[in-house]
């Protein structure tokens, strides 16, 4: 049976239908309340050559469909079936952001992480915190108040010393036996959760008390510790107090729409505020994109489900600009998975009217940037790598390595260095790799990270923003495992590998980034680590050039390696060395090596 036929054997029932290629992959998902109609209607009768939806056809060889009870279920089936196939002419989304989340893990000693996927693994998580900022702030109060720490030392041993972190007072020290015990450490947890789960007063009493007991046993000082708390846990819920008074949490969203291409804005309101904004691109738009014109209602049914019908949180309120077919449904499908009623608004006036506007005019100012300018301004930069690379603050320098060697011989490094927008070119670093033998990227990359940082430590310099390596989690791994020697476990470490274009970070290497190929935190990460490539490369060129120069003048009796290479870098070349008179050699080496040398090439030449 022919694709055209199999159509009309479809039931009239609500469901879900698959459109599948030649080689059975699934191309494109549609639901829809009667199967027959809507299929008939959409791929058939409305499709034309030039339409996104006749390419669909051409490529379509089989259609597979799954009947469900009502219109709800087709809902979230298809947005399942959707994130789960990736069909190539439905819209899927991409997003450079994604909000952050506090995780507590379960260990023996637990610590807190900002992390931005929920995985089953056993920590508790909390959240999802916007804007971005607020989980890192709040790790950093945990970190300063109950000195629970955020570090990736193994906790199953001992360690000798400890880092940075517990002489700075932001850690109970678990990894140095002696410094601590397993009742105050679940103490400081316990404290952690109180914290997280919204419940000061629990918190401040626990506080209160261990505050009073510590005054009798004459700890004045613990006692002092312990009242700072209390006043910071009651500033922190009278402002969360504050802020959910003040107003309802909503998500506005509006779009822009130009010559092929989307861009669409989202403004988190919550507690009458703005308190951040998402971006969404897309240069293709599958099936939405049909003769009569992009299918904008259709767009916000499938960009609602991708956002909201898996979220751990659901706002109150969705606002968007248009109309679409199955709005009630999917408002009743989210007020489920809530727990209290969720309303999509279409506001055709007053306050909610203006602000979809607004956020109108934002995506349109999003669509100029990514698709006309290409090059956003460096705080808009700055804000999005803090985000990918989930800093605690927008950062102001990123520091790259990578390693040159052609079958292990002459095995060089570079360090090159965007600071503020632009690569500074004045700090760049070339390293000749000395203890490693052979073909070893890793111990390379250990080596050359051990040498910059020990000498970066014992001086006035910061360390910087993020440390990135060319490289896969390998060379990632190597370069951790030398901050962690040197006692700077807590630096920002990410690794770009050069085949996907795939970022790894420390930490979170089973959860790879992958960005969009347009996206502009990839194109500065590929033009960092392409400048880091091109300056090794290029150190590594010179040093071959100086060896098979130098390998002649090395036969010269009583011409060293030190000789050598003074030689060649005062007269440029080999050549020039062997035209030298006697009087230009002997302002570099002594009488009896230049005679040495004049005597070689005349015998040589013979």
């Amino acid at each position: 049976m022919d694709l055209y036929q199999k159509i009309k054997t479809l039931p009239s029932s609500p469901g879900v239908y698959l459109y599948k290629n030649a080689e059975g992959e699934v191309v494109y998902v549609g639901k829809a309340k009667n199967l027959r109609a809507r299929v008939r209607n959409y791929f058939v009768e409305g499709a034309s050559e030039d339409a996104k939806t006749g390419s669909l056809l051409r490529e379509a060889a089989d259609i597979e469909f799954i009947v469900v009870g009502n219109e709800r279920e087709a809902l979230a089936l298809e947005n399942n079936l959707i994130k789960q196939k990736k069909p190539r002419y439905n819209i899927l989304l991409r997003d450079d952001k994604s909000y952050p989340y506090v995780k507590l893990t379960a260990e023996r000693y637990p610590r807190v992480y900002v992390t931005r996927r929920l995985r089953k693994d056993g920590a508790t998580y909390y959240g999802p915190y916007f804007p971005a900022n607020l989980a890192y702030r709040i790790v950093d109060l945990i970190h300063r108040s109950f000195l629970v720490p955020s570090c990736k030392i193994d906790l199953t041993r001992d360690h000798p010393r400890p880092c940075l972190q517990y002489h700075i007072q932001r850690c109970l020290g678990p990894c140095v036996s002696g410094l601590t015990t397993p009742e105050i450490y679940a103490e400081s947890v316990r404290d952690v959760r109180l914290l997280l789960e919204g419940k000061p007063t629990e918190l401040a009493a626990a506080l209160r008390r261990r505050m009073e007991e510590a005054a009798e046993q004459m700890q004045f000082e613990t006692a002092a510790r312990y009242r700072d708390l209390i006043v910071t846990v009651q500033q922190l819920h009278e402002k969360q107090r504050m802020d959910a008074a003040e107003g309802d949490d909503a998500d506005v969203i509006s779009y822009h729409y130009e010559s092929h291409r989307l861009a669409v804005n989202l403004f988190h309101v919550r507690g009458g505020k703005v308190l951040d904004r998402r971006e969404f691109f897309w240069e293709e738009l599958g099936a939405l994109e049909t003769e009569e014109g992009f299918q904008v209602g259709e767009f916000f049914s499938s960009l609602l489900q991708q956002l909201y019908l898996d979220a751990p949180y659901i706002p109150r309120c969705v606002c968007v600009p248009v109309e679409f077919e199955d709005r009630d449904a999917l408002a009743e499908l989210l007020s489920e998975a809530r727990g209290t009623r969720v309303q999509i608004e279409v506001p055709q006036r007053g306050a909610k009217r203006s602000l979809i506007d607004l956020v109108g005019n934002n995506a349109k100012q999003s669509y100029e940037q990514r698709f006309r300018v290409m090059k956003p301004r460096t705080e808009v930069l700055k804000s999005a790598l803090q985000d990918v690379f989930q800093l605690p603050e927008p950062p102001v320098r990123i520091e790259c390595f990578d390693i040159s060697h052609i079958q292990g011989a002459e095995t060089v490094a570079s360090m090159v260095v965007w600071e503020e927008g632009s690569m500074k070119h004045s700090d760049y670093r070339k390293f000749i790799i000395r203890t490693v033998e052979g073909v070893d990227d890793f111990k390379s990359m250990h080596e050359v990270v051990t040498r910059r940082y020990r000498r970066l430590r014992g001086g006035q310099q910061a360390m910087p923003s993020l440390v990135l390596v060319d490289g896969g989690v390998g060379q990632l791994h190597a370069a951790a495992h030398a901050l962690e020697e040197l006692g700077l476990a807590a630096q920002p470490l990410a690794a770009l590998a050069k085949r996907e274009e795939t970022l790894y970070l420390f930490g979170q290497e089973d959860e790879p980034i992958l960005l969009e190929r347009h996206s502009p935190v990839l194109l500065l990460m590929q033009q960092i680590r392409d400048e880091a490539h091109r300056f090794a490369i290029t150190f590594h060129r010179k040093r071959r050039q100086m060896r098979d120069r130098a390998t002649e003048l090395r036969e010269v009796p009583g011409v060293g390696e030190m000789t050598t290479r003074r030689l060649l870098q005062h007269f440029g070349s080999l050549r020039a060395v062997k035209d030298a008179s006697y009087a230009a050699l002997t302002a570099v080496v002594t009488g009896r090596q230049a005679e040495a040398i004049r005597e070689f090439f005349r015998n040589g030449e013979k």
